[in-house]
């Protein structure tokens, strides 16, 4: 079973710094309250790291 991450943007990245906001965009972010799956992988776990003050993250096995 592959470990799954479900990532929810829950506050804006309006005036936060341009590469957060890069970030938020390249995991597929655009709008508050916007959802995307992704799987767990290292280089994802180090995205949502960066903007973990932004997001929510939930964690599941498929």
């Amino acid at each position: 079973m592959a470990k799954m991450l479900k990532i929810t943007l829950v506050k804006s990245t309006i005036g936060r710094p341009e590469d957060q906001k890069k970030t938020a965009r390249a995991l597929g972010l655009s709008k508050l309250n916007s959802v995307v799956t992704k799987c767990d992988t290292p280089d994802i776990r180090g995205q949502v790291n960066k903007l973990r003050h932004l997001v929510e993250v939930l964690e599941y096995e498929t």
